[in-house]
């Protein structure tokens, strides 16, 4: 650890930096202007590799090679602007995270596409012309384009500040992000200046994966990695704040930069691994961010939107018994499953798995639905119950049966922690906060290896032997998912229901009323991490085993998908939505190497088909034929 090794490192962190940066200022105007959370960013940024690498391949020379770059990142403009002509625009009047599902939907079809255009292959690019060699750096050799690439950064920077205060179409775009509602009445035609704005968002995410073609290749896994760092950029610096994305970029590349120039340290006689904390340190400053300076380093109290959509309906009891008479029935049907379908084994098998995905997606609309609260991190709560069921019977050797129970107070725990910081917060904030803890948890399986088995994740975690035929746990799983799920619609209709209701429709009014509403919201969150615990834990032992992936944002994403198919606004949408994600999932991936861009077209498909989710959508039917049969009569 000398000074020159330290300055390389510092110098390699500005570079990352700047393809940070371009990435996160466009992510950061998308959501100013059209206050959409755009998951499809981070495509944005991987097909701007992919298509640099086909027009490099076909233009030789330095001239050639410079202007692929930014003809790249031309068609991915062009590309974001379809895409908000085409998609998003057609839905900019639904609830804001039918949008983000949208996105997310959008990013499922662009990753399969890209396989079948360029194949499953990593595509390294050629060295930059004129630009391939190094420069000595106080002894060291330092790659001279990512010195390039540090002068990038603030270069855009300032080509983005004179775009955005020099010119009328930057006055505009900074009225939309402060009051897009009196932008309109000012006569300025909204819809063009949303396109014009994701298109330049999508501009830059083009050209900031273009400038890595020739650092690293060109690989499908591109989009998950950068839209994470970037999420944590735009929150850090502050939603809509470009210069702010400038600094937090700054800011957690030159700390990643450290920690691997620092390596493994001896501490009081304990060896740290510096190095691995480059995983999670994103993450780590994001969430210290948001509990000290809850909108970001450079961001503001977002303001109320006025594009709103249609207001919320309350939860309805049924008729009488009506709705437990229905659930009875349906329990008794599930329950003869294994009989009638005794010739296909398989069906037991991806049942377990719909009774689970139900359990979970029913845990996290509790507090979506009734108490507002939109969390990215809910799988810690299924991750931590899932590992805690599998040390427990492996390394403690606790019975299986012991196991299962226990293993959602560890689940308990996480939700005390992280609920209490995460109330405090709401919206955008409070999600990315949720997300922030997700990851740091699993960051932390992810590598003790000693514990949880790092990456490989833990083996045999098989129930009990009076369980360990399929039926028999299926039995089981049906009924703990049956009594959770009974006892979650009974909160709901509890006094304690009401009151989370009460703080989401209006914190000022149920505060004024003697509602303690963020005590509310976090007991509602510790209860619902309990049983997303329990739907970990039933997991593991219907797979015997567990990996870190159960605490992955790819599960969390599919908890919130699920929510959002089914219906917010629905006390059946969460158990609908898992169920038809799950099957559609099952079933097209098993039928095509290309499932992902199925599963997003049925997906956007349902989105724009069924705005209010799938449950919602069959509630209103149902709501305006019996209006119409009242009236008739």
């Amino acid at each position: 650890m000398d000074f020159s090794g330290f300055l390389v490192q510092l110098l390699n962190g500005l570079a990352s930096a700047s393809s940070l940066f371009l990435v996160a200022a466009g992510l950061s105007l998308i959501f100013g202007v059209t206050r959409i959370v755009n998951f499809a960013h981070g495509s944005f940024y991987m097909v701007g590799v992919y298509i640099a690498y086909t027009l490099v391949s076909i233009w030789s020379g330095a001239l050639g090679f410079w202007v692929s770059l930014l003809l790249a990142a031309l068609v991915v403009g062009v590309l974001g602007a379809l895409t908000e002509i085409f998609l998003l625009r057609r839905i900019y009047k639904a609830p804001e995270l039918f949008q983000l599902l949208a996105t997310f939907a959008l990013v499922l079809v662009i990753k399969d596409a890209t396989l079948w255009i360029w194949g499953p292959e990593e595509l390294l690019g050629p060295r930059a012309p004129g630009l391939s060699g190094a420069v000595e750096i106080l002894g060291r050799r330092f790659p001279a384009y990512d010195l390039f690439l540090v002068a990038v950064g603030p270069v855009v920077l300032g080509l983005l500040w004179l775009l955005l205060t020099r010119t009328r179409w930057g006055v505009l775009v900074r009225a939309a992000s402060h009051d897009r509602g009196m932008v309109a009445a000012l006569g300025v035609n909204q819809a063009w200046l949303f396109t014009a704005v994701f298109a330049l968002g999508a501009f830059l995410a083009g050209l900031g994966g273009a400038l890595q073609l020739p650092r690293e290749p060109a690989n499908l896994e591109m989009d998950l990695h950068i839209i994470g760092a970037a999420f944590v950029v735009v929150v850090v610096g502050g939603m809509g704040s470009i210069p702010g994305a400038y600094v937090a970029a700054l800011i957690i590349a030159e700390i990643k930069a450290i920690c691997i120039w620092l390596g493994v340290v001896d501490i009081a006689g304990v060896e740290v691994s510096f190095s691995k904390l480059t995983l999670v340190v994103e993450f780590l400053v994001m969430a210290l961010v948001l509990v000290l300076r809850p909108w970001g380093l450079f961001g503001r109290p977002q303001p109320l939107s006025r594009h709103t959509s249609h207001a919320e309906e309350p939860f309805r009891l049924g008729k009488g018994n009506q709705a437990l008479l229905w659930g009875l029935l349906l329990f008794l049907i599930l329950l003869a499953l294994p009989w009638y379908s005794s010739e296909s084994p398989y069906t037991v098998v991806l049942a377990i798995d719909l009774l689970i995905a139900a359990l979970f997606a029913t845990s996290l609309h509790f507090i979506m639905g009734p108490a507002g609260l939109h969390s990215f991190g809910h799988a810690a709560y299924f991750g931590l119950g899932a590992y805690a069921a599998a040390i427990l019977l492996t390394k403690v050797s606790l019975p299986m049966e012991v196991s299962l129970l226990l293993a959602p107070l560890v689940a308990v725990i996480g939700a005390i922690v992280f609920g209490w910081f995460a109330v405090r917060l709401s919206g955008v904030y409070l999600a990315m906060l949720t997300l922030a803890f997700a990851q740091i948890a699993w960051a932390i399986v992810y590598q003790w290896d000693s514990f949880t088995g790092g990456s490989n994740g833990l083996i045999g975690v098989w129930p009990a032997a009076w369980l360990s035929a399929k039926p028999a746990y299926y039995v089981m799983t049906l009924v703990l998912v049956a009594a959770s799920l009974w006892a979650l619609r009974r909160m709901l209709f509890a006094p304690f229901g009401y009151a989370m209701r009460a703080g989401r429709d209006s914190f000022v009014r149920a505060d004024a009323i003697g509602i303690d509403v963020k005590r509310v919201h976090w007991v509602a969150f510790i209860i619902a991490g309990a049983f997303a615990g329990l739907a970990g834990s039933l997991f593991a032992f219907s797979k015997g085993s567990v990996s870190p992936e159960s605490l992955f944002v790819t599960k969390s994403v599919d908890g919130l998908v699920m929510v959002l198919l089914g219906g917010v606004q629905t006390l059946a949408g969460p158990i609908v939505g898992a169920v038809s994600f799950t099957w559609l999932h099952d079933m097209v991936a098993r039928n095509t190497e290309y499932w992902r861009a199925v599963l997003g077209g049925v997906i956007l498909l349902l989105v724009l088909l069924f705005p209010q989710g799938i449950a919602g959508y069959f509630r209103i039917a149902f709501d305006r034929v019996r209006r119409v049969k009242g009236a008739s009569s």
